[in-house]
């Protein structure tokens, strides 16, 4: 991995980018990092947030901040603004949603069963497609071998399942974020992913973003993500200075310059 300092490049037209912990800082977005995104709107720079956050957060984020888009629950739909219309792309359809549910729950039950100390994550009311568990956001930190233990019991029952830097998320399929930015590229902008490598920037911070760290050229993290580095196959290209919003602005501001 290099320093972000040594990255340069030519013409910058889009930032995907995770939140937690990439953009936020103890669980609130700086206002550092909140202006960093109006300076790329201000460049005329279209940012997409890759989330595994919920379906309701996503809602909020595609109306009110400067973005083209947003890919939520990693990567099982994403909403877009556009015109003071919503449009909201999902990979099931209800009936789908509703059977993988049912799934969900029974995995809910022996999580919370097997794994004392965790508890499901507080916005999962807003969650369409996955189950997220809290192993450090309201709950105190649980040691590594008890989120393996989470991780374990969502792929004994067949389910995918992701590790960000505060919840466990565990879904059925076998999408991810970088599938979903594939389809967002393709359908708001009529532009293969693969098109856009040299004019895109991806920028996270947990193993959940690795398949987005293996596939860009021009992939970043903040410096939190040295807590996972040795767990990574997929690591990122430049790493910045500082953790959280605070590496996310660093990086932006280099890049702008």
């Amino acid at each position: 991995m290099k320093n972000f300092k040594e990255f340069s490049i030519n013409k910058l037209k889009y930032v995907f980018t995770d939140i937690d912990d990439t953009l936020t800082e103890d669980g609130q977005l700086p206002a550092h990092a909140y202006k960093s995104l109006w300076d790329l709107n201000d460049k005329g720079i279209h940012i997409i947030p890759i989330t595994g956050r919920p379906a309701g957060w996503c809602e909020m984020i595609a109306r009110m901040w400067p973005v083209a888009g947003v890919v939520g629950e990693n990567g099982a739909l994403y909403f877009c603004y556009k015109n003071k219309k919503m449009i909201r792309n999902f990979i099931y359809d209800d009936e789908t949603i509703k059977s993988n549910r049912k799934k969900l729950d029974i995995i809910r039950d022996e999580v919370l069963e097997k794994v004392k100390g965790c508890a499901i994550a507080s916005d999962q009311f807003c969650r369409l497609f996955d189950l997220a568990v809290d192993f450090c956001e309201d709950v105190p930190a649980l040691p590594k071998k008890s989120i393996d233990d989470i991780v374990s019991i969502f792929k004994n029952h067949g389910a995918t399942a992701k590790v960000s830097s505060i919840h466990v998320n565990g879904w059925f399929g076998d999408y991810n974020k970088l599938s979903m930015c594939r389809t967002f590229l393709e359908k708001e902008f009529n532009l293969n992913i693969e098109q856009a490598q040299e004019n895109t920037i991806f920028v996270g911070d947990s193993p959940n973003d690795e398949t987005m760290f293996g596939y860009f050229n021009n992939s970043f993290a903040v410096s939190n993500i040295n807590e996972f580095i040795d767990e990574l196959n997929e690591k990122p290209k430049y790493v910045s200075d500082k953790p959280g919003g605070s590496g996310f602005t660093e990086i932006i501001n280099h890049i702008l310059k």
